[in-house]
């Protein structure tokens, strides 16, 4: 069989998944290819399907799974993974160290300092001790940002329609009582009817004044426009986002110029660990699905 490899996925792995079969990265022969592996570039859209008339399966090397069009890919026969599990630490941590940078003032004390600029004065500091932390969300992703906001003795509060019980946050009934309670608030959901847009005037209106919000989830699930015009209003304190509506974002996009935001180009899953134990976790898929 062939493997294309559609985007970008640690150099080792090729090699790996010679024992398959013959392995490409040349997309011009998708309609020769059993097997498409993709990260978030590439749109496993109908017409897409329709041009690989080999596939079998498609493995997506991450967690969402919005840029596969899932519904045509089952009428089709295809498969579709992703290798959720293997992504979790590495999202965790970015959602940690950018919940730090926010009320820490890191990037603008760099910039402050590469510019000449002293400014101790200007950037009065916030601990994540004793704060409350909630969770939108508590899967593989965040619970590991739980166990590590626990480190930091954070209270942690969750809401998942498909959880009532967690073993380390504190599970509230009601999405609205995360917006009631929590100092801070991370987004770990997929991009789905229900979440798209989720973060909006009327939810952020509901919140407690002064929160911070980092996102690593999906961009859509918050709307750009009511979230610019809340961190200049001052009911968020601070946005901090990994996640787009496109990669890369249009130049016309309000976060990009709103005050108090702390911005990655969707690096979540680029850790060099990450890298490698996706390619793992495709090969146990490839290995489970040969014939």
């Amino acid at each position: 069989m062939l493997i294309l490899i559609s985007d970008a996925f640690d150099s080792s792995l090729p090699e790996k998944l010679k024992r398959f079969g013959d392995v490409t990265d040349d997309k011009d022969r998708l309609a020769e290819a059993s097997v498409v592996l993709v990260r978030s570039k590439t749109k496993c859209t109908r017409e897409y399907i329709d041009a690989a008339t080999n596939l079998k399966l498609i493995i997506r090397g991450g967690v969402g799974l919005d840029n596969v069009d899932l519904a045509y890919a089952k009428q089709k026969g295809v498969k579709v993974y992703n290798t959720a599990s293997a992504s979790a630490i590495a999202v965790a941590e970015l959602t940690l160290a950018l919940m730090l940078a926010v009320p820490n003032h890191v990037v603008q004390g760099h910039v402050s300092m590469s510019e000449g600029r002293w400014e101790k004065k200007q950037f009065k500091r916030t601990e994540l001790w004793h704060k409350t932390l909630g969770l939108i969300g508590v899967g593989n992703i965040g619970t590991e940002v739980a166990r590590r906001a626990r480190a930091f003795d954070m209270d942690v509060i969750a809401f998942d329609p498909v959880l009532d019980s967690h073993e380390i946050a504190t599970m509230v009934g009601s999405v609205d009582d995360i917006y009631a309670k929590a100092d801070y608030i991370s987004l770990h959901v997929p991009l789905v009817e229900s979440t798209e847009g989720m973060i909006n005037a009327s939810s952020i209106d509901r919140m407690k004044d002064g929160v911070i919000i980092v996102n690593t989830a999906r961009g859509r699930c918050v709307v750009e426009e009511d979230m610019a015009r809340a961190l200049t209003s001052g009911k968020v304190r601070g946005f901090a986002t990994d996640v787009w509506y496109s990669d890369p974002p249009p130049p016309d996009s309000p976060i990009l110029k709103a005050p108090n935001v702390v911005m990655t180009p969707h690096i979540g899953a680029s850790s060099n660990e990450n890298l490698l134990r996706i390619g793992d976790v495709i090969l146990d898929i490839i290995e489970k699905e040969s014939p």
